[in-house]
């Protein structure tokens, strides 16, 4: 069982303008599920078109997902569907004289994947950017009542405005 969904391509099998198709099975999803503590990953899916560029491979594609999360407040599943493009440049590892030299990444590097050897993994990859398609804090209807009844008061009932409406409240008194 993997917990990456790992789908790997030789890189002298690569070819300019491939298309590959993945679909997780049963113990993929749930071993994804669990790397990214998901209540369940009912169904993840992707596409990639793979272009080579020398030691270059870039693969563009979507995911498609259907999940449940956890509420982060009431714990409650909570349902969403991720339906998202990617783009992902895999580059051999970079060699530095010096390894604990300082790497300044770019906006632009962020879906730059590093290999090393002569595989790229491109199922892990997918996987990661699932989990970058994530809402990292999940609520379910319920919460906004769970969380008053819990004396948390709102973002309007605690920042900078409310004080000063309060302020305004108590200079307007007799």
């Amino acid at each position: 069982m993997s917990d990456r969904f790992a789908h790997r391509l030789k890189l002298d099998q690569v070819h300019d303008g491939e298309r590959v198709e993945l679909n997780a099975d049963d113990s993929e999803r749930a071993a994804i599920a669990e790397r990214l503590g998901l209540d369940s990953l009912d169904c993840f899916q992707a596409h990639a078109t793979l272009t080579r560029k020398d030691k270059l491979i870039e693969a563009d594609g979507r995911i498609t997902a259907r999940l449940n999360q956890s509420c982060v407040v009431t714990g409650e599943p909570v349902p969403a569907h991720v339906d998202e493009a990617f783009s992902l440049v895999f580059m051999p590892e970079p060699t530095s004289a010096h390894s604990d030299e300082e790497l300044e990444l770019g906006s632009a590097d962020c879906d730059v994947v590093f290999y090393d050897g002569a595989i790229i993994d491109l199922g892990s990859a997918i996987a990661d950017t699932l989990a970058l398609s994530l809402d990292p804090y999940p609520r379910s209807a319920g919460a906004e009542v769970a969380l008053k009844e819990a004396g948390i008061l709102t973002e309007a009932e605690a920042g900078p405005f409310a004080a000063l409406a309060q302020l305004k409240k108590g200079s307007d008194a007799p």
